[in-house]
């Protein structure tokens, strides 16, 4: 029987802005080979070459009338 449980999703909320050129581009690797092993992986960053790679964005921009959502890469 097994008793750990099996995580299918994992979200990371920035810390990126700090990494060099080489560690980003290790970690993005990273990030995209969980994401062709079925895991759903979400990042928050304002990096941008980061999110230009991962692919699928959700893109939240602040104005006077709301926030305005913008999905990309699908």
């Amino acid at each position: 029987m097994e008793t750990g449980a099996k995580l299918g999703s994992l979200f990371i909320d920035e810390g990126f802005g700090t990494l060099d050129a080489e560690t980003l581009q290790s970690v993005s690797s990273i990030l995209q080979s969980l994401g062709q092993q079925d895991k759903l992986v979400g990042i928050i960053t304002y990096v941008p070459a980061l999110g230009e790679e991962l692919g699928t964005q959700i893109k939240v921009e602040k104005s006077q009338q709301g926030a305005k959502i913008t999905i990309t890469g699908i």
